[in-house]
């Protein structure tokens, strides 16, 4: 059992920790294993994301701090565990959808993105944005598509040139 100071200092850091973090989702880890929790806590730590598991009224009080006004765990079923995506947006909720694919113990509930709460299919929505690293090859692909075909028109046209005069030469 946690002390009321042990609380409002998870409380704080919870707050703090929603406040600057890229994204937060909230996740349902009721059927999963020890060994699979782990497993899924060393595949976020890999992409720099976080997994903390806390009382639902405790996250519900961080996020009053945040400036969510909703309760919004108190909506959600089950086991509530947040994971906060460090590095971008999305990258904790692509890990998230592709483990809860193998582990039917996990389920995506929801996601705060830009202080604003998304509801389970938008969460899981967001695990199929391209990343951003993803997003910027698909930007460059489309800009330098036109360049070779621009580099084949202009060489066509030096291939006919000399195509005419070696038969003009005949």
């Amino acid at each position: 059992m946690l002390t009321r100071k042990q609380k409002q200092e998870l409380i704080e850091k919870l707050t703090e920790k929603i406040k600057t973090v890229k994204s937060v989702i909230f996740a349902d880890y009721k059927g999963l294993k020890v060994s699979e929790l782990k497993e899924l806590r060393r595949k976020l730590k890999e992409s720099q994301a976080q997994l903390l598991v806390a009382k639902k009224t405790l996250i519900d009080l961080a996020l009053k701090g945040t400036g969510i006004k909703d309760a919004v765990s108190k909506k959600m079923e089950g086991q509530v565990s947040l994971v906060f995506g460090l590095k971008d947006e999305v990258s904790a909720a692509k890990i998230l959808q592709n483990f809860s694919k193998k582990n039917e113990g996990l389920k995506i509930l929801g996601a705060i993105l830009g202080g604003k709460f998304l509801g389970q299919t938008e969460a899981v929505s967001l695990a199929k944005v391209p990343s951003r690293e993803q997003s910027l090859a698909q930007l460059v692909r489309t800009i330098n598509a036109p360049l070779p075909g621009f580099v084949s028109v202009i060489g066509g046209n030096l291939r006919n040139l000399v195509f005419v005069l070696s038969q003009i030469k005949k």
